[in-house]
């Protein structure tokens, strides 16, 4: 504070550069704020601040833009963020656990030859014939990687330090992967960048998940769901979503898994009851037998969906907080209020309602909470948060067993 109290005629002088003062406040140890400045901007504000941030760098000082009624303010935080370069060997390492495992799940939709009856030989049988996997693990980690390469190079693109993309392996899992996820090293500068570089990673996604899966749709056979009858045996049906029923309905010309009757009730009561409940268990029902691209292309929905959840930090978050600013934080009760009653027809909701209660109350705040969202920007984040609302598979997976 001393040591500011020396330079404040110098810093106020580039201050004044992009603001007409009209109060000083000076700020104290508690609030870790050297000084507020009330006023208004002489410029546009993405311009004042890529100025004022530049001319206050040397004094090792940070700008923050902030509205305070019909006022513009400016916070001066002392210490300015200088990102540390990462090892890229961590996302080496962990991109080559995830291809194996990812390997080892493709195996397992794919693998057609004889298998063992004991648990060590199936697994060496797989291992022996990971190349049978292909098909799925290019497909499923080209729409991880397009979604990460989404927000890494929009971040790139804006000058935003960021780190590459982590993988996650899950081995002997469904899809043999938890996802993967980029760090920001640095907090955007203003709701446009935070926008663009949260946008990015769904919508780059999808542009590679919906060819992939509309191929595999095509490659799947419809086939009558049959029921279970040994002890012990089972089989899983993967959740739908409106957008997966749309396109199952584009590629083969009816809603699947095709019911024998609608039971009484009307078709969009029907449909809107399987979706949210999985009831009634669809034996009999004409379904796809998916093919490993649509697994895959199935699996790019599911992700994409789950990160546009408008909570946190998450991407959907993001979308709904450059819309609404710190209102935005007003969708958590409600989210996670959802996510427990889902928890009752699929109780892994209850491990994300958990997550979202522990990890998802804040959000990415830029420097500049002055400068508004453009129109354009506006209606690709309001798109986004329709297509989450099309893509949500409100009951991913279903289990069936014989018995």
């Amino acid at each position: 504070m001393e040591q500011f109290e020396q330079i404040q005629a110098q810093i106020s002088s580039q201050i004044e550069r992009v603001m007409k003062v009209e109060s000083v406040t000076v700020g104290t140890h508690e609030d870790h704020v050297l000084a507020f400045y009330r006023g208004m901007l002489r410029k546009d504000s993405v311009e004042a601040y890529d100025q004022l941030a530049a001319a206050l760098k040397p004094y090792n000082i940070t700008p923050l833009f902030r509205m305070e009624q019909d006022h513009h303010l400016i916070m001066l935080t002392e210490g300015v963020i200088d990102p540390k370069p990462s090892n890229p060997w961590v996302n080496l390492i962990m991109f080559v656990l995830t291809l194996f495992s990812v390997l080892f799940a493709g195996a397992m939709y794919s693998y057609d030859g004889p298998v063992p009856a004991d648990t060590m030989g199936t697994l060496l049988t797989l291992l022996k014939h990971l190349d049978t996997g292909l098909p799925f693990a290019l497909s499923m980690l080209g729409i991880l990687l397009a979604h990460e390469f989404g927000h890494y190079l929009a971040a790139r693109y804006h000058k935003t330090a960021v780190t590459l993309p982590y993988f996650i392996p899950m081995p002997i899992s469904i899809l043999g992967t938890l996802g993967a996820f980029i760090q920001l090293k640095e907090p955007p500068r203003n709701r446009r960048i935070l926008h663009d570089i949260g946008v990015a990673g769904p919508l780059a996604g999808l542009v590679v998940a919906l060819p992939i899966l509309f191929i595999g749709l095509a490659l799947s056979p419809v086939e009558v769901i049959q029921q279970p009858t040994v002890t012990g045996t089972g089989f899983m049906v993967e959740g739908n979503s409106i957008f997966y029923l749309a396109a199952k309905y584009i590629v083969h010309g009816e809603l699947l898994p095709a019911p024998q009757s609608y039971g009484g009730v009307s078709p969009a009561l029907y449909w809107l009851r399987y979706l949210f409940t999985g009831y009634p268990a669809p034996f009999g029902s004409m379904d796809v037998m998916m093919h490993p691209l649509a697994w895959a292309g199935w699996a790019g929905l599911l992700v994409t969906a789950l990160n546009l959840l408008p909570v946190g930090q998450l991407d959907g978050g993001h979308a709904l907080y450059v819309l609404l600013g710190r209102k935005a934080r007003r969708a958590v009760p409600f989210v996670l209020g959802a996510l427990f009653l889902l928890g009752f027809t699929w109780q892994g909701w209850w491990l994300w309602a958990a997550l979202v209660y522990f990890f998802g109350q804040r959000h990415a705040e830029p420097l500049d909470q002055i400068t508004p969202l453009d129109d354009r920007r506006r209606v690709i984040a309001i798109v986004v948060l329709v297509l989450f609302v099309l893509l949500f598979t409100p009951i991913p997976l279903q289990q069936y067993f014989a018995g």
